[in-house]
């Protein structure tokens, strides 16, 4: 049972998502709070296994609470940060600052279950959305492959041909659903070959994923797959 914390200014938006997460049994609300120095009190007092912070709230933004619960010393609580916007400012601090997970409001109740979850138990996770957007960007900073075709690396020799194939569209951005949608399988397929692939390519998360498929020339800018 994951013990989970919500901070968030909206009592709607808080109220939505306990409610979700009380569908799950795995999950425990312990606290809902509207502003960040009670963020950071309460995750202190009650340490949950997670606390769910928006980037924007009230006398302290949700960034500066995590800071202040990493100064605190506090271990063993992971931080998911929510937000409306897609930004980089936020993505870098939130990752800087030691945040394990980045997700966009926007995202579907059952793709913020599976972020909420997988951050929970120790995952890093970033939006797919934002992996998407920043594709090229993660392309560009890394050294170009040599112009001979590339010889892949040990790892995707472990790969079955439709683990291949899920790390091609993880590689290009691709959410849970768009996968199922390209390939023709169910949600909890997708997300046991998307497991897989990660384990066996000894990859923490989608980011690392892109990064892998880039450096070692997998994947090319430019590259499209069409669902």
């Amino acid at each position: 049972m994951f013990r989970v914390l919500i901070a968030d200014d909206h009592a709607a938006f808080r109220s939505g998502l306990r409610a979700i997460l009380g569908t799950q049994p795995d999950f425990e609300c312990v606290a809902e709070v509207a502003e960040g120095r009670a963020a950071v009190a309460e995750t202190i007092r009650l340490r949950p296994d997670l606390a769910i912070l928006d980037v924007r709230m009230p006398k302290l933004d949700g960034l500066a609470a995590a800071a202040e619960i990493v100064a605190s010393g506090l271990t063993g609580v992971r931080m998911l940060m929510l937000t409306t916007y897609d930004s980089d400012e936020y993505l870098h601090r939130a990752l800087t600052t030691g945040v394990h997970g980045f997700v966009l409001k926007s995202l579907p109740p059952e793709e913020l279950i599976a972020a909420i979850r997988a951050t929970a138990r120790g995952d890093a996770y970033v939006d797919p959305a934002v992996v998407r957007r920043l594709r090229p960007r993660i392309a560009d900073a890394l050294a170009p492959v040599e112009a001979s075709v590339p010889k892949l690396p040990p790892g995707m020799a472990r790969l079955t041909a439709r683990e291949h194939e899920v790390f091609l569209l993880l590689a290009e951005g691709f959410t849970n659903p768009e996968i199922g949608v390209h390939l023709h399988i169910g949600d909890e397929t997708v997300k046991t070959h998307v497991s897989r692939v990660l384990t066996k390519l000894r990859l923490r998360d989608r980011v690392h994923a892109v990064r892998y498929a880039y450096r070692h020339g997998i994947v090319q800018v430019g590259d499209e797959l069409d669902i």
